[in-house]
């Protein structure tokens, strides 16, 4: 933010996004950098324009909304200067249109920077449909491994690029020798992780629609995914993360997470391993609860990372764990 964003101006962020970002934003950004922060869904174009206007829902003025007009040049000004956008978001994998969210951003001269951590480099590039910085968590599946921390942001704007690479200069965000090296080695083999474990991730998606203990799953490719035909247009692969509501709130899902034996619990994803957690009471849970319910994120919703292992393996562990709480559930 420190590169597109002074004091006095703002971030529209999507709503639905990573929990370790809205807290960056809410509790960081806004308070102690004098930035405004907004939030809202990315495919309502509507409020999206209202709030870069300086207009709230109802048509007034914005927190501290001023700023907006028409440049010299016939663009909008706007005194968000940086949009922010996750798609598939986390946890619900809402998915939004990189290259309208673009459009949008340059008709205010404002930035679009696009987290393309869920589908990495190998199933969308968000460069080539207009956005003009694509950032990503190299910990998740770049590096592959769960053994390397590091982040990675790329433009193919010279000035932005000489401006990202001074502040990483100047606050000395450089991974070690090390890092590189692991990060290095992950790209070798990060098309064959990702269509293996997208393959593995659809054939899980199947079989939780069909069972009983599961309300509903949130899955690009699933042709019943509300984004699932932009999906296809704009990305190469649906990934492999899913969320899914277990049936009977917080002790379903607690249950279903103990039981789980190939799945591990734990909060980050893009690994070979297959992960399992509860984004209410882990990765989400500094977002306040009303704002959780109404992004949908419940406490009987579970996010999968899919790993590599067989298939069979990981159907049948989640066959096992939803079994242990379909019994509570009919009894209901």
């Amino acid at each position: 933010s420190e590169t597109t964003v002074k004091a006095g101006e703002g971030i529209l962020s999507v709503d639905d996004v990573y929990g370790g970002t809205q807290r960056y934003f809410r509790r960081i950004v806004a308070p102690g950098a004098g930035i405004e922060v907004e939030f809202c869904d990315f495919n309502d174009v509507d409020a999206m324009r209202k709030i870069l206007d300086g207009k709230s829902g109802d048509g007034g003025e914005s927190r501290g909304g001023g700023g907006a007009g028409i440049n010299g040049d016939g663009k909008r000004r706007s005194k968000f200067k940086l949009l922010w956008l996750e798609t598939p978001t986390n946890p619900t994998l809402k998915v939004s249109d990189i290259r309208a969210c673009a459009d949008l951003a340059n008709s205010y001269g404002a930035i679009l920077c696009v987290d393309n951590t869920f589908c990495s480099p190998h199933f969308q590039n968000p460069l080539s449909l207009g956005a003009h910085i694509v950032v990503h968590s190299v910990t998740k599946y770049i590096g592959g491994h769960s053994d390397v921390v590091m982040g990675a942001a790329c433009t193919n704007d010279d000035s932005l690029r000489d401006a990202l690479r001074f502040v990483q200069n100047g606050v000395g965000a450089v991974p070690s020798p090390f890092d590189c090296f692991l990060a290095h080695r992950g790209l070798k083999t990060l098309h064959l992780r990702m269509e293996a474990s997208a393959r593995n991730a659809m054939a899980i998606a199947l079989f939780l629609k069909g069972h009983g203990a599961v309300m509903d799953v949130a899955y690009p490719g699933l042709r019943s995914h509300p984004g699932h035909d932009l999906a296809e247009r704009q990305q190469m692969g649906f990934g492999s993360v899913i969320s899914f509501h277990v049936r009977g709130g917080r002790e379903a899902s607690r249950t279903v997470l103990e039981n789980l034996r190939i799945f591990a619990l734990a909060e980050s994803l893009g690994a070979v391993e297959s992960l399992a957690e509860c984004p209410s009471l882990m990765t989400h849970a500094s977002v306040p609860e009303e704002k959780r319910k109404e992004l949908g994120i419940s406490d009987g919703l579970i996010r999968l990372s899919v790993g590599i292992e067989s298939c069979r393996d990981l159907v049948e562990d989640l066959e096992g764990a939803l079994n242990a709480v379909l019994g509570r559930v009919q009894a209901d």
